[in-house]
């Protein structure tokens, strides 16, 4: 059996030339650009990548794009205060922070204080809430970057038995919500496992398509796969490596290397669900935009 590698930079690519070309009909039928507001405060070395590359994103598809950069010690008053500004912006109809924030700084608060029609990170309650009864509102990004892989991949999610493992509420709970739906591109019979799981790998053998996102290296071995079955890794850790130039390497939450001759499709890390992210949270604003004028 031949293995599908399940080519997230690709499946990216094609996504972002589409909404390319979304973003070139709106702006000639409508005189709309989709505007995205980026929050950094800090310096961390993983959010200033990851703010970049949205940044870059932005720019390629031709949505107008701010970022706002503040220094670690912003004051919680002042973030909140430049959310609300945000808000009001008519041409900004997108709002991500970028977390983690500085610890003097309520996480919660300042999401929550974002307007839930420009929440493209998709994390507000209201949208998670419309996630939950299958209303239209703002799918996390991660999440639906897995999703729309097994889409164009055209593996088969509906009436199939997904396993999660993991919980979390930024790729678990909504990836589950999300395949659960009667919905296209959805209504699978969904299994979350976690931490509190007694053998995670009992119910990962029955399993059609296993999303391993727990955090940890090696999390989904060989034996806890069904022959044929499709597993999607969402994890991202590093493991010291003296062979590579920065002194480590990238590796997933699942052993590729034993699973690939035994599954019919798997994602790689890098390369597999990463790139799917930042091309989601595109995606978000683009519709945003376009929920906000009122047009198709």
């Amino acid at each position: 059996m031949e293995t599908l590698v399940l080519d997230g930079k690709k499946i990216a690519a094609d996504l972002r030339a589409e909404m390319t070309a979304e973003t070139a009909r709106l702006k000639k039928e409508h005189d709309l650009v989709p505007g995205l507001g980026v929050v950094l405060v800090g310096e961390d070395p993983a959010s200033v990548s990851y703010v970049t590359g949205k940044q870059k994103a932005a720019d390629e598809i031709g949505i107008y794009s701010e970022e706002h950069r503040r220094p670690a010690d912003f004051p919680e008053a002042d973030l909140l205060a430049l959310v609300e500004q945000l808000n009001k912006d008519p041409r900004i109809h997108g709002i991500l922070v970028q977390l983690p924030l500085p610890k003097h700084i309520d996480e919660t608060k300042v999401l929550y204080n974002i307007n839930p029609d420009k929440d493209v990170d998709g994390f507000h309650p209201v949208s998670l809430g419309r996630l939950m009864i299958g209303t239209p509102g703002f799918l996390p990004c991660t999440p639906h970057g897995v999703q729309q892989m097994l889409l164009r991949s055209n593996i088969e999610v509906a009436r199939k038995h997904v396993v999660v493992v993991g919980r979390s509420n930024i790729v678990g709970k909504p990836v589950a919500n999300i395949l659960l739906q009667k919905q296209p591109g959805a209504n699978a019979t969904v299994t979350i496992c976690h931490t509190g799981t007694k053998d995670i790998g009992e119910f990962t053998r029955q399993a059609d398509i296993v999303i391993v996102a727990a955090g940890r290296p090696d999390t989904l071995t060989a034996d806890m796969v069904r022959e044929g079955a499709v597993v999607v890794d969402v994890g991202v850790n590093r493991i010291p490596d003296d062979t590579k130039k920065k002194g480590f390497r990238l590796v997933g939450d699942a052993d590729f290397e034993g699973l690939k001759d035994k599954v019919s499709a798997i994602t790689p890390v890098p390369g597999g669900v990463g790139p799917m992210t930042i091309t989601m949270l595109m995606y978000n604003t683009i519709e945003s935009a376009k929920r906000a004028a009122n047009v198709k």
